[in-house]
């Protein structure tokens, strides 16, 4: 069996997304997508023909079976679910609201996800055809039992010379388990090849302090000599990094940071207009990384393709991109 897929491992879960400033109780209408940020970029790279594998938790029913065979529509590896629990988790969000906002209910404790146990999964076997894993903060922030896994999961990818991604997706709501994202992330990052985030995300959950306190009121000058700091403090104290990339959303453009083998590259300027949603965008954003890498494009190719991939999903409905690569190339500035 050739060795070459990604291995995409966090939490599996329903959004519910009742539409913004309607009574959804009384018309009994409120939609669902799969989500999950590390079930996002899974599907957008099964999407863009990139052989992938998935790695969950769910319970055994019907739903679980129902779930399951949707992704495998959609050309996603699920051999490596694990059976347990239950209870698949979720949250609840208005329609076009970001994952920040204060509205966001969750409703994932006790999930089979949050009670994973160390040592129940055969990593060896998992990552026998695997050359790329992926995995979120997320994961690390909602039980001692998930960031032991994710660790675990790490040392075996670690001891197979298996590059490991991170997206850096603070959620302050999710970290209640009595350890700060500092702790638990400096420990993890540790292993790490590629990083995602932001620069407030990285003071939060590395430490590591923003020379700016907010995007408002700085020129995009200012923000991109920002960013470079950091990842320079980034390199310094996680030296397996080789490739780091930071998003900014401002309120009506994007563009994105990647410091890659010494040198800083700055996407294009993206401008947005009558955004439909934007959960499901820094996911985006991140499977684009990983496409351009894998794909050996240059600095430049990787950082605007995953900038346009992200601006592109503002645009769209639920929580996973279903861009072609064409629409994307075709939108690249």
């Amino acid at each position: 069996m050739s060795i070459h897929k990604v291995f995409c491992f966090g939490e599996i879960l329903l959004h519910y997304a009742p539409p913004s400033g309607t009574n959804y109780i009384e018309s009994q209408n409120t939609p669902f997508y799969l989500g999950g940020a590390e079930l996002n970029v899974a599907t957008a790279l099964a999407n863009w023909d990139m052989p992938v594998k998935y790695g969950t938790a769910m319970p055994s029913h019907f739903l679980t079976d129902t779930i399951i065979s949707d992704l495998a529509k959609k050309n996603i590896d699920t051999s490596a679910i694990q059976f347990s629990g239950n209870r698949i988790g979720c949250f609840y969000l208005a329609a076009g609201l970001d994952m920040k906002n204060a509205g966001v209910v969750y409703d994932r404790d006790n999930s089979s996800f949050a009670s994973i146990q160390k040592g129940s999964i055969d990593w060896k076997e998992v990552l026998k055809d695997v050359s790329w894993f992926h995995f979120s903060a997320i994961s690390a922030s909602l039980t001692q039992n998930a960031t032991d896994v994710c660790e675990e999961a790490l040392i075996a990818a670690t001891e197979l010379g298996i590059p490991i991604s991170v997206d850096l997706n603070y959620r302050a709501k999710l970290w209640q388990y009595g350890k700060t994202p500092i702790e638990v992330m400096t420990r993890l990052v540790k292993y790490c090849t590629v990083l995602m985030g932001n620069l407030w995300a990285v003071e939060e959950m590395l430490g590591i302090k923003s020379t700016i306190k907010s995007s408002e009121g700085y020129t995009q000058e200012h923000l991109v000599e920002a960013a470079h700091k950091s990842m320079l403090n980034l390199k310094k104290q996680f030296p397996l990094l080789n490739t780091m990339a930071y998003t900014f959303r401002l309120a009506a453009t994007y563009f994105g940071v990647m410091y890659n083998k010494n040198n800083l590259y700055t996407s294009p300027t993206y401008n947005m207009n009558e955004v439909k949603n934007i959960v499901g965008t820094g996911d985006c954003f991140m499977a684009g990384l990983i496409y351009g890498i894998r794909h050996n494009n240059t600095p430049d190719e990787i950082i605007n393709f995953a900038a346009a991939a992200a601006v592109g999903k503002l645009y769209e409905l639920g929580d996973a991109t279903e861009q072609s690569l064409e629409q994307i190339k075709n939108s690249m500035l």
